[in-house]
């Protein structure tokens, strides 16, 4: 389990835990959360919960949380592993050790190069 606090308009970004899945609780506050399903689909479905309601992150989806309120947001956060893994995807595409090849990204994205450079340097 976990408590996370979200400062006002504060994010965890898109992320997913491979070996669990999340049940997450408001305790205080607004919070946008988000998960995307799998392929070919890949519908993004978001919803915003209030105190008291609670969001199921089944294991491996791409999910995210934002506050969108004007202050803080807390949550208690329940995973089904000890030991639930998390890979933040622009930190994993932008930020791997060595770099995955530029064109490789830019054609991943549809992107010029120049862009995926920017973007790994951020990173």
């Amino acid at each position: 389990m976990v408590r996370i606090d979200y400062a006002p308009w504060g994010i965890n970004p898109p992320h997913t835990h491979p070996r669990a899945t999340e049940v997450l609780t408001v305790l205080e506050g607004s919070l946008q959360v988000g998960i995307i399903t799998s392929n070919p689909e890949n519908r993004h479905i978001s919803k915003v919960l209030e105190k008291g309601d609670v969001f199921v992150f089944p294991v491996g989806l791409v999910h995210y949380q934002h506050n969108v309120g004007n202050s803080n947001a807390v949550v208690l956060a329940a995973l089904s592993s000890q030991n639930p893994g998390a890979i933040t995807v622009a930190n994993t595409i932008f930020g791997s050790k060595p770099d995955i090849p530029a064109d490789v990204l830019a054609k991943s994205f549809q992107v010029d190069s120049n862009v995926v450079f920017d973007l790994q340097a951020k990173f």
